[in-house]
């Protein structure tokens, strides 16, 4: 059936308030909920609304906390989310974070001890929307192994960076590190269908088909010893920067008992204008080359943002349930 988005993230916040959150921080995560659906992103959309009630419920994430900001250095800015979700804590400590980046050309947040963050790129279009460039990273339950290797290590290890533009984004991207988000794994397995070859490997590090198999041994990275690099990196900034656990530490993401997931995400505003005024033009003619060629696109040119988007059946039920 098809929902507003006005209306999903309504029930999304009346669900959570309904478990435990409070009202800020039900609205903060509510809202980004809503986002991902709006642009089609459901994977970090009401997909993981149930699993958010249920720990609210089990104490796995605190509902009202509320995050504090510090700003250890003139350009580093530490959001600790205190356990509880990451949506409230990035929301606490960006204007901090801006005015650093604002003051000293390039600034950092840091948001630690926090609830997954779901969709990074969520937080780094926010970033541009003041008029910086954002990169972001985060870390994750393990689920990835090492090249050649067959139990998982790290995470899918998300890495989004974000552009400004006159009326929007320039350039916008977020992805995994990994070969796959694991999300379109347990999905595949919901719907009795096989995965495709290089997605993940099974239990004893062979290549597999079988979404139940790769449960059971661990995805692969995007571009091997490549992509691995890249998950490293992100785990190294999301964990070791932030103070929070590595992703070895974490259980699964939507398990409802267990410890809070502790994960943390590391954030690079950059004002474009710091060395030079010709940043836009740099840009554009890239951007101009690229347009040259059918069929060819800068990452997030077409994104298109929905007022009504299909949501099934059964998780809509679910919804009206959560939300009372």
């Amino acid at each position: 059936m098809k929902i507003t988005v006005t209306e999903i993230k309504e029930k999304s916040r009346s669900a959570l308030i309904a478990h435990g959150a409070g009202e800020m921080q039900a609205e903060a995560v509510a809202k980004a909920v809503a986002r991902a659906e709006a642009l089609g992103n459901v994977i970090c959309g009401l997909y993981y609304l149930e699993s958010y009630c249920t720990q609210l419920q089990s104490g796995r994430v605190n509902g009202t906390v509320m995050p504090e900001v510090t700003r250890p250095r003139p350009s580093a800015v530490l959001a600790d989310a205190k356990l509880g979700f990451a949506q409230p804590a990035f929301a606490a400590g960006l204007p901090e974070a801006v005015t650093a980046a604002l003051e000293n050309g390039v600034a950092t947040l840091a948001v630690a001890h926090a609830h997954t963050c779901t969709s990074l790129g969520y937080f780094t279009e926010q970033i541009a929307a003041a008029g910086l460039i954002g990169i972001g990273f985060t870390n994750a339950s393990p689920i990835v192994a090492p090249p050649g290797g067959n139990k998982a290590v790290i995470g899918t290890n998300p890495i989004a960076m974000t552009v400004p533009g006159d009326d929007g984004p320039a350039m916008h991207f977020d992805f995994s590190t990994s070969a796959v988000a694991l999300g379109k794994i347990t999905m595949a397995k919901a719907a009795g269908e096989p995965i495709p070859l290089g997605w993940a490997v099974d239990a004893d590090g062979q290549p597999t088909t079988d979404p139940e198999a790769a449960l059971k041994g661990a995805l692969v990275s995007a571009g091997g010893y490549k992509g691995w690099g890249f998950g490293l990196m992100a785990e190294m900034l999301a964990a070791g920067m932030t103070g929070s656990v590595n992703s070895l530490d974490v259980s699964g993401l939507k398990v409802a008992e267990g410890k809070p997931h502790d994960l943390g995400q590391f954030y690079i505003l950059m004002d474009p204008g710091t060395y030079h005024d010709g940043f836009a033009d740099r840009f554009a003619r890239v951007a101009e080359a690229v347009a040259a060629q059918d069929g060819a696109r800068i990452p997030g040119a077409d994104r298109r943002e929905m007022d009504e988007v299909e949501v099934p059946d059964a998780l809509w039920s679910l919804v009206l349930k959560l939300s009372g």
